[in-house]
């Protein structure tokens, strides 16, 4: 990859991986130092990467700097099982975006990852597979239970709402 590709790479893809950051960390700070890290390997690779293959690699890099950024600071992005509250007051208003985040703050975090890629990122099962080193039936299983389980609790939320 060329300075001038690579630099192509930075203006088209830092949003998706910012992105894809800040729906696991939660954080800006830690989304941007993600970024920061994921491009910053990216460069010190640029003449082995395959242009082609590029937006693939950022993901699979930033998806590694997003776990070891977890591991290093063992904190749980789950959050407790609770109801959410601010639905139960009639007066609150209805935020589906809201909702839709903390459904998937709930999820394993390989359940995040991989409904993120799929469905915000728009990868197909093989790629998806390939960044997060997983086989292409293990990531159809895994999104399988993480799209149930959050129909499971969109479900309970109709309940409260």
């Amino acid at each position: 990859m060329t300075v001038k590709e690579f630099n192509r790479a930075v203006d088209e893809f830092s949003d998706n991986v910012f992105r894809f950051s800040m729906k696991h960390l939660r954080n800006e700070m830690s989304a941007k130092d993600i970024v920061q890290e994921t491009f910053m390997k990216v460069w010190l690779k640029h003449e082995e990467i395959n242009v082609e293959k590029v937006k693939s690699y950022l993901f699979t890099t930033a998806y590694n700097a997003i776990m070891d950024f977890i591991k290093r600071e063992k904190r749980s992005y789950e959050l407790p099982s609770e109801e959410y509250q601010g639905i139960t007051q009639p007066d609150a208003p209805f935020d589906l975006q809201k909702i839709l985040e903390d459904a998937l703050n709930q999820l394993p975090e390989i359940q995040k990852t991989l409904v993120l890629l799929r469905d915000y990122e728009g990868y197909s099962y093989e790629e998806i597979g390939e960044i997060c080193a997983l086989k292409e039936s293990q990531v159809k299983v895994y999104i399988f239970r993480a799209r149930q389980a959050l129909k499971g609790y969109l479900k309970s939320m109709e309940m409260i709402v």
